[in-house]
């Protein structure tokens, strides 16, 4: 028994230009800085999407309970738009629903974010329902992993959304370098996908996953009284350098298959230089991260949702054939490196 991709689809807020937000918002903020003016033209990014505005709506000074009632009126509407999408691609209603899993790191409350979804989607009373909080940019993948655990189990559909809203955790803008980067990647979206039994788009085969403790200050999302904030090291790339062959290797190796077998990258692109170290320790030809770079050019970094936005435009945009193994990669805290092996149907 095996599970299947079905349907994947995004609902994102209204857009807002990178050089816009550069010229209106933060480069008044930090003076004008050139060495903050040039980390955001190099963040790889051309415009981002937010449910608030910095242009309309100056969240660094509020408090965190502030930001999760904007959490509480956003994130149910937009959620409900990619679910909705993704089980009308797939054929489905929503009460041939088996279970709801919502991923998110950027808002808490409750009733979750599942339960309002499960009563505005108008799922089965008896459809169950997974939260999975703070897991940061790779959470798509390990709960991929758990919604075909629960279809193969259960032979029934299931969908997992993944959103996030960084928009609600702007920081005071200060010349901590970090910050600048957090300030110049992030942007805000939801993603759902529908999983069923049936033979569909792209077979989930395996995850595998590792994390290196060691290194665990590198990256950071601390609750704090005026919202979450990230901390990220310049060191990030060098570390998961170390690591990322290996990973995928091993991955491959169970099943046969080698790098060059591999027909589509879909790879979390946490920034420029992260995309650089995974095409250079893999050998990749500059073309493979080609849909990586494309989500973060037209929407930065939305924590767990871009790695299934990298890899719906990657089926788009390069037509991979019946039988062609696709790995799915996302980092994020721990540090911890998720990969996920697919096979196009």
């Amino acid at each position: 028994m095996t599970a299947h991709i079905a349907a994947i689809s995004t609902a994102l807020p209204p857009p807002i230009e990178q050089s816009t937000m550069w010229d209106r918002h933060f480069g008044p903020l930090l003076r004008d800085s050139r060495a903050a003016e040039r980390i955001f033209a190099a963040a790889g990014v051309r415009r981002r999407h937010a449910v608030v505005s910095p242009l309309e709506l100056d969240v660094s000074e509020c408090t965190t309970g502030e930001r999760m009632r904007l959490y509480n009126e956003f994130a149910r509407p937009l959620g409900h738009r990619a679910v909705t999408a993704a089980l009308t691609s797939a054929g489905l209603e929503p009460t041939d629903v088996g279970q709801l899993t919502v991923v998110s790191c950027t808002g808490y409350t409750a009733p979750g974010l599942d339960v309002q979804l499960a009563a505005s989607l108008e799922l089965a009373e008896d459809a169950q329902r997974l939260m999975v909080g703070h897991m940061g940019c790779y959470a798509a993948l390990p709960a991929m992993a758990t919604v075909a655990d629960y279809v193969n189990v259960h032979q029934r559909p299931a969908v997992l959304l993944c959103l996030e809203l960084t928009s609600l955790h702007v920081q005071p803008s200060t010349m901590d370098v970090g910050q600048i980067v957090s300030h110049a990647l992030f942007g805000d979206a939801a993603t759902a996908i529908v999983v069923r039994p049936e033979r569909s788009r792209l077979e989930i085969v395996a995850t595998s996953a590792v994390t290196d403790p060691a290194t665990a200050d590198h990256m950071t999302w601390r609750v704090t009284d005026h919202g979450f904030r990230m901390t990220l090291s310049p060191q990030v790339p060098e570390v998961l350098g170390k690591h990322v062959r290996q990973a995928v290797e091993r991955l491959l190796t169970d099943h046969g298959l080698t790098v060059p077998d591999v027909r589509g990258w879909a790879v979390h692109p946490g920034g420029p230089r992260i995309l650089d170290t995974v095409e250079r320790e893999l050998g990749l030809p500059a073309e493979a991260l080609a849909a990586s770079r494309h989500v973060l050019r037209e929407n930065g970094n939305c924590s767990s949702a871009t790695v299934l936005m990298v890899l719906d435009e990657l089926l788009a945009s390069a037509a991979p054939q019946p039988g062609d193994p696709v790995v799915a990669m996302a980092f994020g805290p721990g540090l911890t490196l998720y990969t996920t092996l697919l096979t196009v149907r």
